[in-house]
């Protein structure tokens, strides 16, 4: 998958607006969103919501996870463990990016909310970066990544299968390739993990 892929998937989500237009409801091939009523709340696709905000047709609600006190709570728990800590959202840094970028008058304190998701994605990237180079040097045989979103470990797939290769193109030279049946292994394995995601540009 491409950038513009991973972000079509997180503008899947659902996400609360409140229209000031009426209209019938919307029939699409996906199933149909609406009605629409002037200011009754209703949830429709990220991607829809996107849209009629740029049309200043209706006002974007803020997921729940997007609360001050919340991301400063899973900030501090990620400075705090090794592990990674679930999530609010499967595609927490697409719905900030569009919501942010389109609608910040309808995110309170959204300067704040913005720095604190930035926050936590460096935290975790690091982290994910620290993982693999433990990894790469052989000081962990196996690697836990629970809790990592698509977006995540895109971060690492242009790198890590190349890196794994040519280790084992480096350890075969020296020792001979019946002596690393195990290093492919773990190549083979980590190709598959990120084979199918791609980079995603924050």
């Amino acid at each position: 998958m491409e950038p513009d892929e991973l972000e079509f998937i997180g503008e899947n989500a659902t996400i609360g607006v409140i229209p000031n237009f009426h209209h019938d409801p919307i029939y699409l091939i996906s199933g149909p969103i609406g009605p629409f009523r002037g200011g009754q709340p209703l949830h429709i696709p990220l991607w829809f919501a996107i849209h009629l905000r740029q049309q200043q047709k209706c006002r974007i609600v803020p997921p729940l996870w997007m609360d001050i006190g919340l991301l400063e709570d899973i900030k501090e728990e990620e400075k705090r463990t090794r592990n990674f800590t679930k999530m609010p959202s499967e595609h927490y840094m697409v719905e900030a990016k569009l919501i942010l970028n389109t609608a910040p008058e309808d995110v309170p304190q959204s300067d704040e909310i913005k720095t604190l998701i930035k926050d936590i994605w460096d935290i975790r990237c690091a982290k994910l970066r620290t993982t693999t180079d433990m990894y790469l040097k052989g000081e962990a045989e196996l690697v836990k990544l629970d809790n990592i979103t698509i977006v995540e470990l895109n971060t690492i797939r242009p790198f890590l299968p190349h890196a794994m290769d040519m280790l084992m193109r480096i350890l075969n030279a020296k020792q001979g390739p019946t002596q690393n049946f195990s290093i492919h292994n773990q190549s083979v394995m980590m190709s598959s993990m990120t084979g199918s995601h791609s980079r995603y540009a924050s």
